[in-house]
């Protein structure tokens, strides 16, 4: 099997990359930076530019599969220049892959891109899953439907669509978990809110092979990528603390008080979304960490 990645270089995609290449799996991967392009017998690098729509036509030759993870990070201030660069990146780049596809002879099966649970409303009650109904009107929602409809194009092609709707990623080299530590680290943890908005989570390993499993099983539709334990934000600190043998005695941190520091980005921190892991669970797919004890327990060593 030889599979092509956006977004190989970042958090997910380096995990990703190192779990097909263990399994005998052929990688080929778009970068726009022509500095880390590697060729290697099973890994190969090509340069593409999606916001100016050049590709290099070769990257495709012999693909089975596109996993597409490319995208601008969510976890930084969202101006509106920046917010329009997180929407933008994505179109962009799904366009650039459809249009190469579309143009150039292919053996391109599959499509598995990157997606997210922002889409779901918050909710206090609601277990989701992927026949909820899925529509709130906030940006990070908005971004995910037009993030989809971008994909959904590919069924035009003769090609199977999957999306993984990814929750709070949990991993040692970045990401949010780092973020969180942080304060807990130096003694000033507390929980946020009322600390009882549910974070529905996967661990970085969990992902990677989440992602090949769905390549292997030619998964079609939509997929919530996520744990299929949820905690609330309240638990998930406490748990964080346990694991660093840290005391918490400060009071919880005030929505406000997140809003003034973070902008609109706070919302992050207090999404209230519990999100159904069953289907992926029903179509054979077994997590490594399940539990956020199993998680922090190989994460925080």
């Amino acid at each position: 099997m030889r599979i092509l990645i956006t977004g190989a270089t970042g958090l997910i995609g380096t995990e990703l990359v190192a779990l097909l290449l263990q399994n005998g799996v052929e990688v080929h991967y778009l970068t726009t930076s022509k500095k880390k392009i590697i060729k290697e017998d099973k890994y190969h690098g090509f340069f593409w530019n999606p916001a100016q729509g050049i590709i290099d036509e070769n990257s495709l030759l012999g693909v089975d599969v596109i996993i597409h993870l490319a995208g601008a990070s969510i976890a930084k201030r969202w101006t509106s220049a920046y917010k329009q660069e997180i929407i933008e990146s994505r179109i962009a780049s799904s366009n650039t892959l459809y249009k190469a596809l579309k143009e150039n002879p292919n053996q391109v099966k599959q499509i598995i891109s990157a997606s997210g649970t922002a889409i779901y409303p918050d909710s206090a009650t609601a277990l989701y899953d992927e026949l909820s109904i899925a529509n709130q009107d906030n940006f990070l929602s908005n971004v995910v439907v037009k993030w989809e409809e971008s994909i959904n194009k590919f069924k035009q092609l003769d090609i199977k669509v999957c999306k993984l709707r990814t929750g709070i990623v949990l991993s040692k080299n970045g990401g949010a978990l780092q973020e969180m530590l942080k304060p807990i680290q130096f003694g000033l943890g507390a929980a946020f809110g009322n600390g009882q908005q549910i974070t529905s989570w996967i661990h970085i390993h969990d992902l990677a092979a989440m992602y090949f499993f769905a390549a292997k099983n030619q998964w079609e539709g939509i997929y919530n990528a996520v744990s299929p334990s949820p905690i609330s934000n309240e638990n998930l600190t406490k748990a964080l603390a346990k694991q660093l043998h840290k005391a918490l005695f400060l009071p919880n941190i005030p929505r406000f008080v997140m809003r003034l520091m973070l902008g609109e980005m706070h919302e992050l921190l207090f999404t209230n979304k519990n999100i159904s892991a069953q289907k992926a669970l029903d179509n054979g797919f077994q997590f490594q960490f399940p539990t956020i004890e199993k998680a922090l327990g190989n994460i925080i060593a």
